[in-house]
């Protein structure tokens, strides 16, 4: 296979004409962020805020004209808001400059680069976390989901793992959003519940080679232009980690309070004390923390082993003063029906495990409902200096 070149890329790019200004999107100078790697292609578009709701046109054409290219096996095209200082200057590429993402000083959006409130008929928005990977937090995340939502809630579930989505396989959801005016895309619906993940608008073994300021733009218009409508409470499956897609969601989403999900061993809940001191810094509630493979349950004898220990969650909850919500077994039916798309909750509402998650759900409704102790907060502002 012919490797991908960035001049290919900007040449298939200068095709691409923006309507308003009648000259080609290379020659403007708003193409920024391109990344190339293994055929995959990822840039930004950038455009004043004030055009960008009816810019998505432009979106998809840029997206077309570089798929074209031979060689390219996939390619995501984000817009991007800019301020005025920016949109002179040359931006390099991730082939010209390849600088650390950690290096790079994120851009400030102008005040009007959000012209809808995010997620505005939502009445509360509650963040699933982890410190690190693999302690079932996905898992945790849609089976919450799906239990506050057999209460009779109206319930949405956003997948904020912008580089391992995987909402589409747990709900079984194959589909793309739709959208009627070009705009605003319809989140997709499945056991009553409203979802929207990056997995959605990809291939799923496509990966996503996006760069920080990409993340977070994606992050606000899955909540800012899709029409989530009146939920009483949305569930975020945030990424792992202390990242940028973390801090996005965190400062500029307004939410109700974060859920910590941890595994018992000592390993999983130092990084979980980290993520909790992330919500705490930047003053998101913290619900508490549920203890994940709690034990392990034998399928044939029905035996319990603490592969991971027990009980250590609870113990963090009681040193770091936060509410234990509750533990959830290793059990295979949890694996098997998370990998089915179909969520214990749904599949075997009566069994035990589904109970446990439900009781839970039952724990945060309590702290988030108007009479609960958390409220939907106004985002911060943020000033980047």
């Amino acid at each position: 296979m012919a490797q991908v070149t960035e001049a290919q890329i900007l040449d298939a790019l200068r095709a691409v004409r923006d309507p308003d200004r009648d000259q080609d999107i290379v020659s403007l100078g708003i193409v920024t962020g391109l990344v190339i790697k293994d055929g995959n292609v990822g840039f930004s578009i950038e455009v004043d805020p004030k055009r960008g709701p009816h810019l998505e046109p432009l979106r998809k054409a840029a997206e077309t004209a570089v798929d074209k290219v031979p060689g390219v096996l996939s390619v995501t095209a984000v817009l991007t808001a800019h301020t005025p200082a920016t949109a002179a200057r040359a931006q390099p590429t991730a082939q010209q400059n390849p600088a650390p993402a950690a290096r790079q000083r994120p851009q400030a959006q102008s005040a009007t680069a959000s012209t809808r409130e995010l997620a505005p008929g939502v009445r509360a928005i509650v963040a699933v976390a982890s410190g690190k990977g693999g302690v079932g937090k996905s898992t945790t995340a849609v089976n919450l989901a799906m239990a506050l939502a057999a209460s009779g809630l109206a319930v949405g579930v956003l997948d904020a793992d912008i580089y391992g989505p995987s909402l589409p396989r747990m709900m079984g959801i194959t589909d793309k959003p739709a959208s009627e005016d070009g705009r605003i895309l319809q989140p997709l619906e499945k056991y009553g519940v409203k979802c929207m993940s990056i997995g959605f608008l990809v291939p799923e073994d496509s990966p996503t080679i996006w760069r920080g300021p990409m993340v977070m733009s994606a992050l606000e218009q899955m909540l800012r232009d899709v029409a989530w409508g009146e939920l009483d409470v949305m569930i975020v499956d945030m990424p792992p980690g202390t990242g940028d897609a973390q801090l996005t969601i965190s400062q500029r989403v307004p939410l109700a309070g974060a859920v910590i999900v941890s595994t018992p061993q000592d390993i999983a809940l130092l990084d979980a004390r980290k993520g909790l001191n992330m919500f705490r810094k930047v003053d998101v509630p913290v619900l508490g923390i549920i203890e994940n493979m709690s034990t392990f349950i034998c399928p044939h004898c029905g035996g319990q082993s603490d592969i991971f220990g027990h009980g250590g969650a609870r113990a963090e909850a009681e040193i770091l003063n936060v509410d234990f919500l509750g533990e959830v077994p290793l059990h295979m039916d949890i694996r098997k029906t998370s990998d089915a798309g179909t969520p214990i909750v749904v599949s075997a509402p009566d069994g035990p495990h589904a109970l446990a998650y439900r009781a839970i759900a039952e724990a945060v409704w309590a702290k988030i409902s108007p009479s609960g102790d958390a409220k939907r907060r106004t985002a911060p502002r943020i000033v980047i200096g």
